[in-house]
């Protein structure tokens, strides 16, 4: 007989759903625009299309759910209610449907947050775009997925040919929802679990004053190894312009560059030009520079931006699939470095450092998880690191290798593809970074208040790659 108890979020998946308060959304996402050939973007049957697809990604119709007296982390269910005109929406851009006019929808469209009491992801279809273009914005939520598993996505929007692939046989026609356990279900089930784990059974049990006490203990613990990590890079002066409060409104910047002036830039500098990663990351430093100098913030010799680097630890086996499989590295940007070259070489020596003596800090300590069992306690130590994550860095850039080739959505090809990346407490941009068809498009997710020339920074990037490309070979 199938085991059809539900399944229950791992610690970091339920880490991102407990980070999220009302300024801080966790969602992932992408925005993609396509050139329709014949200027036409059929909406209705692209629908149709997903919800042919959607047994390939069944967690697309779950939910989650909490467990009764916080007695276990929260599960996924079957949506009885599910909807797909809810989650797949129309929206348009007005005329004359610019660039900037996108950016904005993008802004406010990424400012409200996923309903928790649905399956946590939307897709919107934004057409009135210039030149006959359609636009489309995903949004998925961080407890779903990671950076590259958000992409998954893709399976149910594109193919890699213009006509589009028929549905895979041995899906679930006529889709109903398994019946949701009960409450009572759910917490007995949580109590069996815990009771193979005496530690956590006694945790789940104990509502007193000295477990408050251990949890802080605990999350002290596990911050002040990521705080380690990051002292062991600290040589430089931290610039702190990137952090400050954020409310729940958002702006979108896009920068859209090369790939081959990448790859070449890596080459040309040899060994010190590090990895196409490195050079990424030493773009962002550069227009990092390009953005404080021209908001007149002081910069001195020795200043550097901590940076983030989410890095997947994703494996290739039965299980590797959905949820999070990530660590993280710290590095530092030289942003007082006025030399380009310096600034790469200075990063492709840090990554190299860290590849070789192991300088990571797992996911699940960023976040102040590694010893925290129960629902109570997990919620409290993800939204305390989360508070503190501006101490710790100033910045995240993710950087996900995207497909090589051209996709298409309804015999659309893809033009581009800009990754959205979710702020922490007191972080006024995080920055995506995703190559896809010989193409490096930059995403920069902004507070709406307190990054309002994020549009400043994203021209930045175009001229530091510029700049990388026309400094010497050391």
């Amino acid at each position: 007989m199938p085991d059809r108890r539900p399944d229950r979020l791992s610690p970091l998946d339920a880490s991102f759903l407990f980070m999220e308060e009302r300024t801080t959304a966790m969602t992932l996402g992408a925005v993609m625009t396509f050139e329709p050939e014949d200027g036409f973007f059929d909406v209705d049957a692209f629908v149709d299309l997903i919800d042919s697809r959607l047994d390939l990604v069944p967690r697309y119709r779950q939910k989650v759910r909490e467990v009764p007296g916080r007695l276990g982390l929260p599960v996924w269910v079957d949506d009885p209610d599910f909807d797909l005109s809810f989650h797949v929406r129309r929206s348009a851009l007005p005329a004359p449907g610019t660039d900037e006019d996108l950016r904005e929808l993008v802004g406010r469209l990424l400012s409200r947050q996923l309903d928790r009491s649905r399956p946590l992801w939307e897709i919107y279809v934004i057409e009135g775009f210039e030149e006959y273009r359609v636009a489309i914005l995903t949004k998925i939520h961080h407890a779903m997925v990671d950076g590259i598993g958000s992409m998954a996505v893709g399976g149910l929007l594109l193919d890699t040919t213009a006509r589009p692939r028929p549905a895979e046989a041995g899906g679930e026609p006529g889709w109903s929802p398994r019946p949701s356990p009960s409450g009572l279900e759910l917490a007995t089930q949580a109590v069996l679990e815990n009771m193979l784990r005496p530690r956590s059974a006694v945790d789940a049990l104990t509502r007193s004053a000295r477990d408050v006490r251990e949890v802080a203990s605990a999350v002290r613990r596990t911050l002040g190894g990521v705080a380690d990590a990051v002292r062991t890079a600290n040589h430089g002066r931290s610039v702190w312009a990137l952090n400050a409060p954020i409310g729940t409104q958002r702006r979108f910047g896009m920068a859209r560059t090369s790939l081959f002036e990448h790859r070449m830039i890596r080459r040309r500098h040899g060994a010190g030009g590090g990895t196409v990663n490195d050079v990424v990351l030493a773009v962002v430093a550069g227009a990092l520079r390009r953005w404080l100098i021209a908001r007149g913030e002081p910069i001195f010799p020795d200043s550097v931006v901590r940076a983030m680097v989410p890095v997947s630890v994703r494996g290739r086996g039965p299980g590797s699939d959905g949820g999070n499989r990530i660590s993280a590295v710290f590095v530092e940007l030289p942003v007082g470095d006025p030399d380009p070259v310096r600034r790469l070489q200075s990063i492709a020596r840090q990554m190299e450092a860290r590849k070789r003596f192991g300088r990571s800090a797992g996911t699940t300590a960023v976040v102040g998880l590694a010893s925290l069992a129960t629902p109570v306690m997990h919620e409290m130590g993800a939204r305390l690191s989360s508070r503190l994550s501006s101490r710790l860095f100033n910045v995240v850039v993710t950087h996900v290798p995207g497909p090589p080739r051209p996709l298409y959505a309804m015999g659309a090809r893809m033009r581009d593809m800009y990754p959205v990346v979710p702020l922490a407490h007191g972080q006024a941009v995080a920055i995506g970074v995703t190559s896809y068809d010989g193409t490096v498009c930059y995403g920069l997710d902004a507070d709406r208040d307190a990054l309002p020339d994020v549009d400043v920074l994203a021209e930045a990037v175009n001229d530091s790659l510029a700049e990388l490309k026309e400094a010497p070979a050391a």
